[in-house]
C-alpha cells in the first residue's frame, strides 16, 4: 500500500537532526507548519536523519508528488541565520557512493526526484553550530530567528503555481 504522503501533491521535508545544533532547524520549521491549517494536498514530513529515505520514495511509480520542498542546513559561506532559495541546479554535484552511512548527500537523490519530473526547492539556512559528533540540543540565535522567515518561505512555495 502506498503511503499517505505519497498521495499528496506537494510534500515539505524537514531534514537534520535536534541533537547537533542548528542541524535542528528542518525539524524547527515542520514543528510550525504541523501547527497550521495546511490545504488537503501538503503533506508535511519531519525526516529528521532519515530525509534520503523519503526522497527516495518518491521516485515510486505510484507518487502523486508533483513538488518537493525540502528544509534543510546549508553551508554556502553565508552569515549564519541567512536564508537561501535553491533549485536543483543550485545543487554541489556529488556522486551517489561517496559517503559513508552517516553522511548521506541529497543532492544525487534530489536530481533524481527532479528527474522524474517533480519539482523541487530547497529552503536553506546557513548554519552557525553544528556539534556533530557532540550533541548540542538548541539553535543558535541567529539560526532561531530566521525561522519563521523560512516558514513564509515555504508557505509562498506551497501557493505558488510552476
Amino acid at each position: 500500500m502506498i503511503p499517505a504522503y505519497l498521495r499528496k501533491e506537494i510534500l515539505v521535508i524537514g531534514c537534520g537532526n535536534v541533537l547537533f545544533g542548528d542541524d535542528g532547524f528542518g525539524y524547527e520549521v515542520i514543528k510550525r507548519l504541523e501547527e497550521m491549517d495546511l490545504p488537503d494536498n501538503v503533506g508535511v514530513i519531519d525526516a529528521g536523519a532519515g530525509s534520503a529515505y523519503y526522497i527516495i520514495s518518491l521516485l515510486d511509480e505510484e507518487s502523486s508528488v508533483k513538488k518537493l520542498i525540502v528544509v534543510d542546513i546549508i553551508d554556502f559561506n553565508l552569515p549564519p541565520g541567512t536564508l537561501k532559495k535553491l533549485r536543483v541546479e543550485d545543487l554541489p554535484r556529488i556522486e551517489k557512493y561517496n559517503f559513508d552511512a552517516h553522511d548521506v548527500p541529497l543532492a544525487p537523490y534530489l536530481i533524481d526526484v527532479y528527474k522524474r519530473g517533480i519539482e523541487v526547492v530547497i529552503i536553506g539556512c546557513q548554519g552557525k553550530e553544528i556539534s556533530c559528533p557532540d550533541i548540542k540540543i538548541g539553535l543558535s540565535k541567529e539560526v532561531e530567528r530566521s525561522i519563521e522567515k523560512a516558514v513564509e518561505m515555504v508557505l509562498e512555495e506551497i501557493k505558488r503555481e510552476k
